[in-house]
Order: structure tokens, then sequence, then C-alpha cells
């Protein structure tokens, strides 16, 4: 039995019906979707964008939708446009908001033009991701990080800058434009500064490089080199791809870093997490440059202020103890004047007296002599006087005091090893001792000795 005749189309037909049905339904239409950005390469020569859209399911990973897509041309200028706003890279992993057309080729299948990257979608998106960083940043270390208004207090603002930054430890990429405008603006300062300058190369942009970063900042502490700042040097590439700087453990390194960190990462636009943990925040490398020899400049100025006033101060002293030295020099110059006016006077006039009355002045000074010599006369009579009577009254009592008028007042001397004692400890019990009377003398032996109560001696 012959088979039944099928009904046959070619591909080509199908895929034209495909297109028809399609473009009927979506031609000239756009829609703003919202997806995860995945598989995405960049053309850079031809200014083109692939990548895949996908739909994740909200209670898991499980991808529930997922279409081609492409962007060139005007679509080319909004993602670059994007990347300039939000300063987030258009790369896979983040979430977007875009338009798309829905096209559809015979031969490249269904594929999705993107018109427009929404920024400021991406923006609240990141910006609450940083608000959430900032509070957890708080809620952990509420030592080291506290807000104040808009602004936070972090134990690296509070470590006071050096009054010079001397020595200075830079976090750059080693391609980086910004790092060598750093080098230039710094040993190239306008008031001739110079600086030690130590370069600590790394990856500053890039998913998952913060750990990195927190290693060379970790390296150039335990160098123990006495660093006055530690600068963070970005710049010279597209304004885009600065989440590593808002990422959670960098804030917490900054925060608590124990030598100042000043900044300048080249973000035009927002404050990083980074920015506002570290003790100085400038824009460019540029102007981190400038801020440090301005910081050196404003203590140079306060030396020559103090240099001047010195100066200053000197002069005036200097004035003044010149005046003074002026008036004594006047007052001694008068003064010896004024002396040797008076004594020359009296030189002359004695001069005067000798020459026209010698007898009278010899006679005048023998009278004084005379005189002299009749008080050291009497004085001299008078002192030897008393001189005796206080001998006699001396005399009279070394007499009343002598042992022999205390023999004869009823008292006895006791002498033992014919020595004169009062002490009883040198009497022993059955040895001899002499007692001393006015005119006797008497042996005795000592037989016993007993404490005096001081009773026979009571009047």
């Amino acid at each position: 039995m012959p088979l039944p005749a099928i009904k046959t189309i070619r591909l080509s037909e199908l895929a034209s019906a495909i297109q028809l049905t399609l473009d009927y339904t979506f031609l000239n239409n756009t829609y703003w979707i919202i997806a995860d950005v995945t598989n995405h390469t960049f053309k850079n020569s031809k200014n083109y964008h692939h990548l895949e859209l996908v739909e994740k399911d909200k209670n898991s990973t499980a991808v529930i939708a997922r279409m081609q897509a492409k962007a060139w041309a005007n679509g080319a200028s909004s993602i670059e446009h994007f990347e300039i706003t939000t300063g987030q890279r258009f790369t896979d992993n983040i979430h977007v908001l875009i338009n798309v057309s829905v096209n559809y080729h015979p031969v490249f299948g269904l594929q999705l033009n993107i018109n427009e990257v929404d920024p400021n979608f991406t923006l609240g998106l990141l910006e609450q991701q940083k608000r959430n960083t900032l509070l957890r940043l708080l809620e952990n270390y509420p030592d080291s990080i506290q807000r104040s208004g808009d602004r936070y207090l972090t134990r690296n603002k509070s470590i006071l800058l050096n009054k010079v930054i001397q020595r200075v430890a830079v976090i750059s990429s080693s391609t980086s434009a910004g790092w060598q405008d750093f080098h230039a603006a710094l040993q190239g300062n306008e008031f001739g500064f110079r600086f030690d300058i130590d370069d600590y190369f790394t990856a500053v942009q890039g998913e998952g490089n913060a750990q990195l970063f927190v290693n060379t900042l970790v390296e150039i502490f335990n160098t123990g080199i006495p660093y006055d700042a530690v600068v963070i040097i970005r710049g010279g590439g597209a304004q885009a791809d600065f989440q590593l700087f808002d990422e959670y453990v960098m804030g917490r390194v900054i925060a608590k870093y124990p030598i100042p960190v000043i900044t300048g990462i080249g973000h035009q636009k927002n404050e990083t997490i980074t920015d506002l943990m570290a003790h100085t925040q400038t824009r460019t490398p540029t102007q981190a440059a400038e801020f440090i020899a301005h910081h050196n400049r404003s203590f140079e100025v306060t030396l020559l202020d103090l240099q001047n006033k010195v100066v200053i101060k000197s002069q005036q002293l200097f004035s003044i103890h010149l005046q003074l030295l002026s008036e004594m020099k006047s007052i001694i110059v008068n003064r010896s004047k004024s002396i040797l006016f008076v004594h020359s006077s009296a030189l002359v006039n004695a001069g005067s007296l000798f020459a026209s009355r010698p007898e009278i002045l010899l006679a005048v000074q023998r009278n004084k002599l005379g005189n002299i010599r009749s008080n050291i006369f009497s004085f001299t009579k008078r002192f030897i006087a008393d001189r005796k009577n206080i001998l006699s009254h001396h005399h009279t009592f070394v007499k009343l005091v002598s042992p022999e008028q205390l023999l004869k007042r009823g008292f006895a001397i006791v002498k033992t090893n014919n020595r004169i004692t009062t002490n009883p400890e040198d009497l022993v019990e059955g040895r001899d001792f002499t007692i001393l009377f006015g005119k006797e003398e008497i042996t005795a032996t000592a037989k016993e000795k007993k404490q005096n109560n001081g009773k026979d001696f009571d009047l």
C-alpha cells in the first residue's frame, strides 16, 4: 500500500515564516527588561558587544530564561556611558535594566539588540549595596568606625599627620598613568620639596582583587618602615570598575589601618567606601600629590613665620639694649666727669693748704694723733682690768668645785684599780676598792650590789 504524500517545506521557508510572525509582533517595538549579564565579550576594533542575558529564579540559582544579545553603534555608546556614569564595568554578573528590540535572522537565529542601558537602575543597586556595606561596618566595628551626620569617623582619620610628610608608600598599578602623574606632581612640586617614595604594585581594579589589595597593605605595615602616609593611586583608564574600593574588607582594613591613608583613585562623581574610611580623600593622583606638598608647605610657612618673629623680636631687644647701653654710657661719662672734678678740686684745695699753711695742718694732725693715742691707752687699761675680773671669777669657781673642796664638804671618791670611778659596774663583788675622804683613805671589799631607790636623798 503506497504511503500518503507528505507535505514538506524548505528550512528557509520555515525561517522566513518565523521571521514574518516575529516581525509582525515585535518589529519597531522596544522593551525594557531586567536581567543578568553572562558570557560577555567585547571586540574593541569593531566596538561590538556580544553577551547572554539570563533571568534566575529568586529562590534558587536556576536559570529560567536565557537569550543571546548584542550591542553596537548606539548600544555600544550607551554601554560606554553606563560605565562612566556608574563607575561599574559592563561585564559578567551585573544586574542591569536595558532597552532591547527583538531581532530574528534566518541564519543567526533569535537575538536581542541592546539599544540602551539605564545607569540609574544600576546606580541604585550599587548605592544600596554600598549603604548595606557601610551599615555592616558600623555595626561590626563600633570602636573603629562611627558616623557623625554625613561624615564617617574612623581610627585612621583620628591619626595626626606628621608635621612633615617625608616618607610615602604608594599603592598603584605599575601600568597606571595615575601613578606617573602622582610621581611627576610630587617630585616636581612648586616648593622644591624632596620625598622618599616606595612603590607597591598590585591590581587596583577587577572583581576579586580586594584581598590582593589588602595583602599589599599588610605587607607595607610588616616592613616596619616608619611611613608618614600611604597613598592609594588609581587613574588614567576608563571611569569604570571602582567596585574594589567599595568592598567590605577594604573598608574594614582602611578604617583600622595604623598609618594615615590618602586616596586619589580618580573617581570624579562619587565617594567610595575606601574614600570614606581613609584619613584624607582627594579626587585624583595629582591632587593627592598637591595635598602632600601643600601640607609640608604649611609647616614651612609656620617655621618661616616663627623665624620672622624671632628676627623682629631680636631686633627690638637689640634696639632696646643698645639704647640702655647708650644711656648708661652717658651717665658713666657724666658721673666720671663730676667725680674727677670734685676730687680735682679737693686736690687743688689740699695743695693750696699745704702750700700756704703747712704748720697749721701739721698741728691739726698732731692733735688727732694725740687723741687717738690717749683713747688707745684708756681702752687698753680698761680692757685688761675687765679680763682680770673675769679670770678671778673663774679661779674662784674652779676652787669651789675642786676635789679637795668636795671632800671637805663630806663627799667621798671611789677608786678601783688605781682609777677614780663613778660607775658601779666597775666594782666586782669580792674585790677590794678604795674610798678617799678629806684626810683619810679606807680600803673596803664589795660584798653585795643592789639597786638604790633614791629615797635616801629626799629632803
